[in-house]
């Protein structure tokens, strides 16, 4: 809620404003202001305002240009407004111009009362949010200014992501800009993309809470109406949708694996004769098969429908991530194929909540599996793939909603071993990597990554030898390795992300 503001004030507009004891230069400082503090205005003496700040409980005096004072009448509304939008759209200016918001609703009357202002705030909130989580050198002066526009009821969440601290605005003025009958499309459509951002998603949050919030967000966004947009906004929408129905599509398959009845799993031939105790959690298993598919496919379809060209160059990171998660949980619309040959990769219950994954030699009844390991993420037994040449076998892991891991089964001097590719050689905050081929002659393995790493969006396009997955060579472009123009696997060309 915005504070209400008292009469005869003054708004500084300056950052590092000395309040001082005395009108002049040389007395002592008994404050640092910042722009947006608002002041109560008591008189004025030899180019000095003296001032009573209720926020620090502390009067002085400052220069007379430092602080403006404010019309908080009906007839200064319209001055306000003017000042509020200049200062909307002004990068560094988000404490004075949530100040002068605050001046605004104040001033204007209920009735010509609009959703612009509040819409305006939520920007300003948002974007001074974003300014205190980056590396910025100034963020000493963004916590002042954290500290100025909480007087106005402006309230942040903080919270620890991958070693950094995240600052997000709570989002309270986008509530009320969804609740006005009078907000535009754009407005409303902003607000929901304020209230949706993946990155402001507690990651302490547990699977319960998480899906309901999830279920929220899907909200927001189908209820936005894409056709009264401008194009850069849709294409935000649409990438944001994205987003969110492939996280759905991770939760539903989690809760396939949860059931008992694992989507990766190769149903064992008793399936049948199985007691009829044991048909509930197979269906609800199933269903959630069904429900993780299907939203994968929403997902896909909301990316499909975004275009980047449209998009300015602040949000084509909303659309990198969006093609990011979409890519991790692409395989959940997938249908394992028949496996032929020796050896056979199944994967059944282990542990509660985990996927136990072997290889077998078909040819040997009664033999001990080859390699066997389990796991608390979703195995994707529809992207198990055999490398006859090699010989070796690959399955996606997903322990997460947006990262993927790649397992390697295959032969060293004469015994089986599993070797996981994580999304990139370092430690990054999300991605995934997927098998994109093999080199026979060169005996190389060809994968491609794409992950996110302190911050920044990255691809990559490797030759791995199979032997001890030394990289060989790698390019940000598939183009650019000799091997992946002969070489790449043509599935993986036509369904993969990663060349979007």
């Amino acid at each position: 809620m915005i504070l209400a503001l008292a009469a005869t004030l003054a708004i500084v507009v300056r950052d590092h404003t000395p309040l001082r004891a005395a009108p002049r230069s040389s007395a002592a400082e008994l404050a640092t202001l910042w722009q947006g503090d608002v002041l109560e205005v008591r008189g004025e003496r030899a180019g000095y305002q003296k001032v009573y700040d209720y926020r620090r409980e502390r009067g002085g005096y400052l220069k007379s240009e430092a602080a403006r004072p404010v019309d908080l009448s009906e007839t200064g509304a319209a001055e306000l407004l003017a000042v509020l939008r200049f200062l909307r759209d002004s990068p560094g200016s988000e404490a004075l111009g949530i100040s002068y918001g605050a001046a605004y609703l104040k001033a204007v009357p209920a009735r010509a009362l609009t959703a612009e202002p509040f819409d305006a705030i939520a920007r300003m909130a948002e974007r001074l949010a974003d300014q205190a989580s980056g590396s910025s050198n100034h963020l000493a002066d963004v916590a002042a200014h954290l500290e100025v526009v909480q007087q106005f009821g402006i309230r942040m969440r903080t919270f620890e992501r991958n070693g950094r601290m995240q600052v997000c605005y709570d989002g309270e003025l986008y509530r009320r800009v969804l609740t006005l009958a009078g907000a535009g499309s754009e407005e409303r459509a902003r607000a929901a993309l304020g209230l949706t951002r993946p990155d402001c998603i507690d990651p302490d949050l547990g699977p319960v809470l998480r899906a309901s919030l999830d279920d929220e967000r899907r909200e927001l966004l189908d209820g936005i109406v894409d056709r009264e947009l401008n194009l850069a906004l849709k294409s935000r929408i649409h990438a944001r949708r994205a987003g969110v129905w492939a996280s759905t599509a991770f939760e539903q398959a989690r809760r396939s694996e949860l059931s008992g009845a694992s989507v990766t799993a190769t149903a064992p031939a008793a399936a049948a004769t199985a007691p009829t105790a044991a048909a509930a959690p197979a269906a609800a298993a199933a269903a959630a098969a069904a429900a993780a598919a299907a939203a994968t496919e929403r997902a896909r379809a909301e990316l499909l429908a975004v275009h980047e060209n449209d998009l300015e160059e602040d949000h084509r990171a909303e659309y990198v991530e969006a093609v990011l998660r979409v890519g991790a949980i692409r395989w959940a619309s997938a249908t394992p194929a028949p496996q032929g040959g020796p050896l056979i990769l199944s994967a059944a219950p282990g542990d509660p909540g985990q996927t136990c994954v072997t290889l077998t030699n078909a040819r040997r009844r009664g033999a001990a599996p080859l390699v066997r390991r389990c796991t608390y993420g979703i195995v994707w037994m529809a992207s198990a793939q055999a490398v006859p040449q090699g010989p070796a076998w690959v399955l996606a892991v997903q322990p997460l909603e947006a990262w993927r891991e790649l397992w390697l089964f295959h032969e060293k001097s004469g015994t089986w071993t599993i070797d996981v590719l994580s999304p990139a050689a370092v430690d990054p905050e999300e991605g995934y990597v997927e098998f994109s081929g093999f080199a026979p002659g060169t005996r190389r393995l060809l994968i491609a990554r794409e992950f996110k790493d302190r911050g920044r969006f990255q691809r990559r396009f490797e030759e791995l030898r199979l032997d001890d997955l030394a990289s060989v060579r790698q390019a940000n472009t598939a183009d650019a390795l000799r091997d992946f123009g002969r070489w790449q696997d043509a599935a993986w060309r036509r369904d993969t992300l990663a060349l979007h």
